[in-house]
């Protein structure tokens, strides 16, 4: 067997990350050849996968990518099995790496996020063979579980990341100038403080108003409304409903007595167009 240097161990953790016992056993089981050690570690990487394919991977990070001009935006989720893997470097490392990738070519879709290549500290890889090496690495089921492209011919995309990475919000707005330039996260952290379930009231499924109009006419006759009145009730309640679920109808979170819609007028002629929100966990 080749004697395996600490200075040859050293070189091959800095190429792949993989801990110090991992990469002298690949080393040795390889002849000390860099290249066939590394495939070694990538194949170490892939039986792991398979075998905490069945375990359930909850936690992880929210990465937003976006381009300079502020034009276009991709934000994905990222999972793993533990909080402490979550917060590792490696990891987050990893979320961004895919998150730029995606940026970079306009990718909208889990399916072709999965075919795409990583840089070289991945070693050019596509993403789904770095899940593989980085399960090996890290020793958890690595998923990514959501991707979402916003892109802005008109107006701009703004973004926030609430700290510890686990909820992060993407809106595109047109109207946005230097006078008003801070509307952008202001909105983004509205989306991201109260959960907003569509932008306008006629956004709403109809099959989401009829089933909260249902759940407070039920209430209303437990209450022990009279029957000529309850659809007057049901009316009235179902406008807290709609400050509650639809952006535009929101209280602006930091100042409740004014809306989203009037926060805009009083910018100016900004528009929200779109927004996307995810919370780690979330479907």
């Amino acid at each position: 067997m080749a004697e395996i240097s600490a200075k040859l161990v050293k070189e091959l953790r800095d190429k792949t990350g993989a801990g110090m016992a991992d990469c002298k056993k690949a080393l040795e089981q390889s002849g000390g050849d860099i290249e066939k050690a590394i495939e070694h570690l990538r194949k170490q990487g892939a039986a792991i996968a398979a075998k905490r394919a069945d375990r359930e991977a909850k936690e992880g990070a929210i990465v937003i990518a976006k381009t300079p001009d502020d034009k276009l935006a991709v934000m994905v989720e990222v999972n793993c099995e533990t909080d402490f893997v979550a917060r590792n470097e490696s990891f987050l490392k990893f979320a961004n790496a895919v998150a730029n990738a995606a940026l970079e070519r306009k990718i909208s879709t889990l399916e072709a996020l999965s075919q795409i290549q990583l840089g070289a500290d991945f070693d050019h890889l596509p993403v789904s063979q770095a899940i593989e090496t980085m399960t090996g690495k890290l020793g958890e089921k690595i998923v990514v579980s959501r991707i979402s492209l916003l892109e802005a011919s008109e107006g701009v995309i703004s973004s926030y990341i609430h700290p510890g990475s686990r909820l992060g919000t993407m809106v595109h707005l047109t109207g946005v100038n230097g006078n008003n330039g801070n509307i952008g996260k202001e909105i983004a952290m509205q989306v991201a403080a109260s959960a907003p379930l569509a932008l306008t009231r006629a956004d709403l499924p109809k099959e989401t108003i009829e089933k909260e109009a249902e759940i407070l006419r039920e209430q209303a006759k437990n209450e022990g409304k009279p029957p000529q009145v309850i659809e007057r009730i049901v009316n009235g309640r179902l406008e807290k409903f709609y400050q509650e679920v639809v952006l535009l109808d929101q209280p602006y979170f930091k100042d409740s007595d004014k809306s989203i819609a009037e926060l805009l007028k009083e910018a100016g002629s900004v528009e929200v167009k779109r927004f996307v929100r995810f919370q780690l966990g979330e479907r």
